[in-house]
């Protein structure tokens, strides 16, 4: 294959464009790039919110009408954390024993380096003689998504696009590459507790009203409750304490105000909304009687979704078993992803590499795994377009 092509460069070449969010740095050039000089039509499609900075997404694609397969994914990455601790510079991409070392080589710049590999093994010099392929990526996934792959659904639907089916390359693999496909995830909700009472001396309580306990009293009922609701696809609903603020550098003084983060990833069996109205009422309850004053500040970053078992995952579970010899399973666990905005569209599944080293320093991939995902994506591909021949 044409080197230009070729999984493990191009995964180098993404991890040497430092795209921490919200920077690009040219990673998306280097995708639209490749792309382009495989016939893709590439269309930059940069959006940005009043008071944020630009967010720089892509959206390509070759041939038209049915079957229309997507890969998704993202190019940006978190920070690196303390550069010293690298035992190569974070950005240099360097490869030692086996393996490419860098921010991003899992999470995601890998999969997208995999996904442009397979699209050139598939089409040969050529569009697909039926259907179409194409790639959204974006550079907001690990900020607030709020600029990137959502606008780019918006822009899709206004212009009449609309993929059958879509294969996200986050690290979905556990152990090793092949062992396990996300069909689903549970929702995301985020909350922000500020009580506000009245500063006062410690010893004039009375002219106080000591935000605190009333701080302490809402976030007792919200922890108390257990919510024992896991089914066949999801782990139970959790809320957990993320963290707690008063900011007080005083032992004498009773503060104005206690603030507190929280966050519930929950399942089907509830909705942002449900959760949202059972907040609002324990918080109520909890202040009662109480001279406190309290704000509950409430954002979904996702409701939960689920792709179902049919022919969909059924390919998916065909092209890896017969790549890696392994049975995948389908799961629902871990965080969020961009595939909680794709599933409006259409149906999603999240398939790539193994996810043990996102996020950390020293974050590496094998290249053999690199070489394998793409294999297991062009396989994908072949039996999307030609049926199981």
């Amino acid at each position: 294959m044409d080197t230009r092509f070729d999984a493990t460069t191009l995964t180098q070449a993404l991890i040497r464009r430092p795209s921490v969010t919200p920077h690009d740095h040219g990673a998306i050039d280097v995708v639209a790039e490749a792309l382009a000089a495989l016939g893709f039509r590439c269309t930059p499609l940069t959006f940005q919110s009043p008071g944020k900075p630009a967010i720089r997404n892509l959206w390509a694609k070759i041939g038209d009408g049915s079957p229309h397969f997507c890969f998704a994914g993202h190019t940006d990455v978190v920070p690196t954390g303390p550069v010293e601790r690298w035992t190569s510079a974070p950005f240099d991409a360097e490869t030692r024993s086996g393996e490419v070392v860098g921010r991003g080589a899992v999470d995601m710049k890998g999969a997208i380096a995999a996904f442009i590999a397979a699209c050139a093994s598939f089409l040969n010099g050529g569009a697909p003689q039926r259907g179409s392929i194409s790639l959204l990526i974006t550079g907001d996934e690990e900020g607030e998504a709020v600029d990137g792959t959502v606008r780019v659904l918006d822009w899709m639907h206004e212009h009449g696009e609309r993929p059958d089916f879509c294969v996200v390359g986050e690290p979905s693999s556990s152990a090793v590459l092949g062992d396990m496909i996300k069909i689903g995830r549970r929702g995301s909700l985020n909350g922000r507790l500020t009580v506000t009472g009245v500063e006062g001396h410690v010893a004039y309580p009375h002219l106080a009203d000591n935000p605190i306990p009333a701080l302490i009293a809402i976030l007792s009922r919200l922890t108390a409750r257990q919510f024992a609701d896991s089914n066949a696809q999801f782990d139970a609903t959790n809320l957990e304490v993320v963290s707690v603020d008063v900011g007080n550098p005083a032992t004498n003084v009773i503060p104005r105000e206690a603030r507190a983060n929280f966050n519930i990833r929950f399942n089907t069996n509830h909705s942002g909304a449900s959760l949202s109205n059972w907040l609002q009422s324990e918080v109520e309850t909890a202040m009662q009687g109480r001279r406190s004053k309290v704000q509950l500040d409430i954002s979904i970053s996702g409701e939960p979704f689920l792709t179902q078992a049919g022919p969909f995952s059924d390919l998916m579970v065909r092209a890896v078993r017969e790549v890696t010899g392994r049975t995948p399973v389908l799961s629902t666990t871990g965080g969020t992803s961009d595939a909680r905005f794709i599933a409006r569209m259409c149906p999603v599944a999240e398939f790539g590499l193994v996810n043990q080293t996102m996020h950390k320093t020293d974050e590496r991939v094998a290249v053999k795994d690199l070489e394998q995902l793409s294999t297991v994506y062009r396989r994908m591909l072949s039996l999307a377009f030609e049926g199981a021949a």
